[in-house]
């Protein structure tokens, strides 16, 4: 009976975890708001592919617009199932009580069609993932338009 003996080498090589966990990178959007003392005033598609989302800010006679011009995927969600999404993953660059991000590497924006973002990257441009958290309802926006912020009166709101 011969014997063999079989050697392995493993090469061990650092990780790179940049593209694995969720990177939330703040947006200025121009005015205050605790998070979790804001919400969702409004939300509706306007014609064209907009779409457009009001929230409540600090002063209780404005609020933000925040309007999306151009092919969107959007989720509304209560904060509470979007934060146990990624129980176990670091929340790098998330800040307290900030309200609007831009994020990498979320399940979100990566469980969406990537024929869709093929399709949309070639006619429009690049898609990038948008989150508004508020202390209830949270939004999840994927787009290659950029967001565009205005303060509005409150009773103006339409």
């Amino acid at each position: 009976m011969a014997v063999i003996t079989l050697r392995c080498y493993v090469t061990a090589t650092a990780l790179d975890t940049s593209s694995i966990f969720m990177k939330y990178i703040p947006l200025d959007v121009g005015v205050s708001i605790r998070a979790t003392a804001s919400d969702l005033r409004s939300f509706s598609w306007r014609t064209g592919q907009c779409v457009e989302a009001s929230f409540y800010v600090d002063d209780p006679e404005h609020l933000l617009r925040i309007t999306f011009d151009g092919p969107c995927i959007v989720r509304i969600v209560d904060e509470f199932p979007l934060s146990t999404e990624h129980e176990d993953d670091p929340d790098e660059g998330l800040v307290s009580e900030h309200f609007a991000y831009r994020v990498e590497g979320a399940t979100f924006d990566t469980s969406q069609s990537e024929t869709w973002k093929t399709v949309v990257g070639i006619q429009v441009g690049p898609t990038c993932h948008y989150r508004f958290i508020t202390g209830n309802t949270c939004m999840d926006v994927v787009t290659p338009a950029k967001p565009v912020f205005t303060v509005i009166a409150t009773e103006t709101e339409a």
